[in-house]
Formats: structure tokens, C-alpha cells, sequence
């Protein structure tokens, strides 16, 4: 079980939705936040909300130069929590070049960025604490979602790489793979989202999985086993149920 007091926690992607819910649960458990995206004054209004220690970093993750800056600036951490994330729904016969790169970019290539920022120095104290949000949809490709679907199956792959790697050591690994959550990305689908949760409710499923010694916590918890039996379907039935 992992204790939040005096901790200092940084969320990169924590303006709104799932990562400003995070930081006021954090927040009021004990922990020291700095929160992280691109919109300063979004930043600067959630800070003066939270109810402990708290501050905020600009950051655009999809430039290394601004991540290393951010990262010297923050200074040491005792966990870092990336949900940084944007979403277009569009199909392979609908292709938007410019949309499918930037959910790349933002989604996965931006979690590189801040993990090699981060991941060495906590390597070296042998202490740290890494979350990373991926999402159901990257236990197995879906229709009408290119870019959001790969990039989400790529950071559930590098946290597994990492846990892997970092497993016996002082430094703890751990995703989360929510369904749909109520905020300005699903508000651009046109279909009806089962289970979705308002991102209250899957901040207190993330505070609560970080307390714990697991791995990898997929939820709400039956959507999530659909999903994750996906995985053991043959092509042929797989593609024919999700498509």
C-alpha cells in the first residue's frame, strides 16, 4: 500500500477531466501536486482550487525541449501520473493524416518524452512512483478509432515493458485502462458508450489502484471483461462481434 502525505505527485495532462479530478483526490490525501498541460490559465484556476500544497507547470509534450525544461523545473518527484490525451474517432477509410500523427504524438511519443525525463533519475535514487493511462482499447484493434486505439495499445505495451523491467526494484510501475469517461474527447462520439463514468468517478478508481501493490487495473469492471476475453478470440469471431 502506497501513502500519499507529503508526497510530491506530478500529473502531466491534469487541466481537466480524469487528470483534475486525480489531483484533487491526491490533493486532499495528503500529497504535494504539480500539475501539467499546455493551458496556463486552466492550470493556474485548478491550483487555486486544490486544497493542499499545490502548483502548475506549462508543458507541451509533443516538444522535447519543453518536457526537459518542465521536468528541471519540477525538480525531484515521488510518483508522476502521465494522462496527457487527445481523440478524433475517425475509421481507415476516413484517414485524417494530421489527427491520426497528433494522437500518436500526444498519446504515446509524449509519454516517451516525459518517461525518459523522469524514469532515470528515479532509477537512480531506486525509488519512484510511475502511473500510466492507457485506455480498454488497447487490449485489441477496433473499428472507426485509427491513431487513439494504436497509441493506447503502445503505452499499455511500455508499461508492461517497464513493470518487466523495474518489477524487483525500488521503483513501482503501474497502468490503469479506463472505458469511457465524461469529458470533451467522448463528447465527440456519436454512438452510445456503455458504462461511461464521470471522471470523479474513475479518479477514485485510479487514487484507489495507486494505493495498492498491483500492476494494472482495467475498469469499470465488466466492460472491462469483454474486452480483456477479447484477446482470446480468434480473428475470424473477434472481427465479426467488434466490427
Amino acid at each position: 500500500m502506497t501513502g500519499f502525505q507529503s508526497k510530491r505527485y506530478w500529473l502531466v495532462g491534469a487541466s481537466d477531466g480524469l487528470g483534475a479530478a486525480l489531483a484533487q483526490k491526491l490533493s486532499r490525501a495528503g500529497a504535494e501536486v504539480i500539475v501539467s498541460a499546455r493551458s496556463e490559465g486552466k492550470l493556474a484556476a485548478l491550483v487555486a482550487e486544490l486544497p493542499g500544497k499545490a502548483s502548475f507547470q506549462t508543458v507541451d509534450v509533443t516538444d522535447a525541449e519543453s518536457v526537459k525544461a518542465a521536468a528541471e523545473t519540477v525538480g525531484q518527484i515521488d510518483g508522476i501520473v502521465y494522462l496527457a490525451g487527445v481523440y478524433w474517432p475517425f475509421g481507415a477509410r476516413d484517414w485524417n493524416a494530421e489527427q491520426a500523427t497528433a494522437m500518436a504524438d500526444v498519446n504515446f511519443t509524449g509519454l516517451m518524452r516525459v518517461m525518459g525525463q523522469v524514469v532515470p533519475g528515479m532509477v537512480d535514487r531506486d525509488s519512484g512512483h510511475i502511473v500510466i493511462t492507457s485506455s480498454l482499447t488497447g487490449f485489441r484493434g477496433l473499428p472507426g478509432s485509427i491513431g487513439y486505439t494504436a497509441s493506447k495499445a503502445a503505452t499499455m505495451s511500455l508499461a508492461e515493458c517497464m513493470y518487466a523491467d523495474l518489477r524487483k526494484t525500488g521503483v513501482r510501475v503501474q497502468v490503469v485502462n479506463p472505458g469511457f469517461i465524461r469529458t470533451q474527447l467522448t463528447e465527440k462520439n456519436n454512438f452510445r458508450m456503455p458504462f461511461i463514468m464521470t471522471p470523479e468517478e474513475a479518479a477514485q478508481q485510479v487514487i484507489e489502484h495507486m494505493g495498492t501493490d498491483r500492476f494494472k487495473k482495467s475498469f469499470p469492471w465488466l466492460f472491462s471483461t469483454l474486452f480483456r476475453i477479447s484477446q482470446f478470440l480468434p480473428d475470424w469471431l473477434y472481427f465479426r462481434i467488434f466490427s
